[in-house]
């Protein structure tokens, strides 16, 4: 008779079981670095693995997903920003490391400041009077993120008390900055969907304000200004033979993109059992098979349509709009409110910022426009730099207005040629390529 495994061994194998197994091979592919993910499966977790290679500031190129049955199969192509392979031997180790323990749950905890989640209707000089509150009420914003889309505003602020350093504790003052914020927030047309909340943890920032966004349904509002060319093509259909419904969205690339779908998709509690991504070199090519958690497909027009919508306010909201400004100084009380004063005051509104501090100076990062959207004048970025500081505002990119197409280029893909490109391709060339790479064309 067999003896039954010991506790340690049984122990051992449900370890072995339960870990992603990481492959990272540079010779597979000439122009990226090949990153392949085999585990268990469970729900969310291509959303932790693609989570992992984004926080990583790398580029996915192209990617193979693959989660029938019980097993999840995926293969990346990344790069640096650069659009260089990856040798640096420890990032490589981190990758393998930060991917090697996915299926342990993490959150992000206060790390010593006090958290505020605010949402609200979007204007010009609206940051400027949330800063300008919190400097008056003695608080410091160590670090926040900023997204705006179709007239909304969503933000994450880390913050602390200015005399102390410490979190703030006292619900005094805590119910005082929660009163004063969301007034601003209000203005005089936002008296019922504006909120502000205080939280002691979040599992990942940018996922958190994917759902703060899609809570306060900005994917059901209108744009003020938006160019045509801009929204993202997403097509829906069902295919009844498989029992999936296959999503296919074409849009400009950029970084984190993939990282912003699928957070979405997971979060709709919708599982994605294949996909295939392909980028060019301004364009992205995404296909989905998807599924409910109950294992069924979309099921009627509106879930189709609500679908779309999501998944189209999803891909625009990091889309960088307006001229980004790199703002790098020493660190002061009432730093962020003097500027943010600067740019209302000529007219400037933010439409995404990223707020950090690396001891003792400022590194912050804004995207501006005029007032209602449009490229802002240079004369005016000068001057605003003028007043900040030349050397403290650096212009890091200017906005690409106008997208024009070289003379017979294919203009986009229709809707019924990305029908056509969906149905069973996935199947064909994702299994395929998962374990037989041969190279990236």
């Amino acid at each position: 008779m067999d003896r039954p495994p010991c506790t340690d061994e049984y122990q051992k194998l449900i370890i072995r079981m339960s870990t992603p197994r990481v492959v990272i091979d540079n010779a597979v592919c000439s122009s990226a670095t090949v990153v392949k993910v085999d585990s268990a499966r469970k729900h969310g977790i291509l959303l932790d693995a693609v989570q992992v290679l984004s926080d990583l500031n790398l580029s996915i190129k192209k990617a193979y997903i693959s989660s029938d049955g019980r097993w999840f199969m995926d293969v990346f192509h990344v790069t640096d920003q650069n659009g260089n392979k990856l040798t640096d031997e420890s990032v490589l180790s981190n990758i393998e490391q930060s991917l090697g323990s996915i299926h342990n749950e993490k959150t992000n905890d206060s790390n010593g400041h006090t958290i505020l989640e605010l949402t609200g209707a979007d204007r010009v000089g609206l940051l400027s009077e949330v800063f300008a509150v919190l400097t008056e009420l003695q608080c410091d914003v160590a670090e926040s993120k900023v997204w705006t889309h179709n007239g909304r505003i969503a933000s994450l602020m880390y913050v602390k008390d200015s005399n102390s350093g410490t979190p703030i504790e006292d619900s005094k003052k805590i119910s005082n900055l929660e009163a004063r914020l969301i007034n601003v927030l209000k203005g005089d047309n936002d008296i019922s969907s504006a909120k502000t909340s205080i939280i002691k943890a979040v599992v990942h920032t940018e996922r958190r304000l994917h759902q703060m966004m899609f809570a306060d349904r900005d994917y059901q509002r209108n744009p003020i200004f938006k160019f045509a060319s801009d929204t993202p093509l997403v097509t829906v259909q069902n295919w009844a033979k498989r029992g999936y419904s296959v999503v296919n969205i074409q849009c400009k690339d950029r970084v984190k993109l993939l990282f912003d779908v699928v957070c979405n998709l997971t979060d709709m509690e919708y599982v994605v059992f294949h996909a295939t991504i392909n980028t060019t070199i301004d364009q992205a090519y995404l296909e989905f098979y998807i599924r409910h958690k109950d294992g069924t497909p979309i099921s009627s027009e509106p879930e189709r349509q609500r679908v779309i919508q999501c998944l189209q306010a999803a891909a625009e909201r990091r889309a960088s709009e307006g001229v980004r400004l790199e703002l790098y100084t020493e660190d002061r009380q009432g730093l962020l409110a003097e500027v943010m004063r600067t740019f209302r005051e000529n007219g400037l509104n933010v439409t995404r910022a990223e707020i950090s501090t690396i001891g003792d100076m400022a590194s912050n990062v804004f995207y501006v426009t005029d007032a209602i959207g449009y490229p802002c004048d240079p004369k005016i970025i000068e001057s605003v730099r003028q007043k900040i500081g030349f050397s403290n505002l650096i212009v890091k990119e200017l906005p690409f207005v106008c997208h024009q197409k070289a003379e017979g280029e294919d203009q986009s893909v229709g809707v019924g040629s990305a029908v056509l490109f969906c149905l069973g391709s996935l199947v064909r060339r994702n299994l395929y390529n998962l374990g037989l790479i041969k190279s990236c064309s």
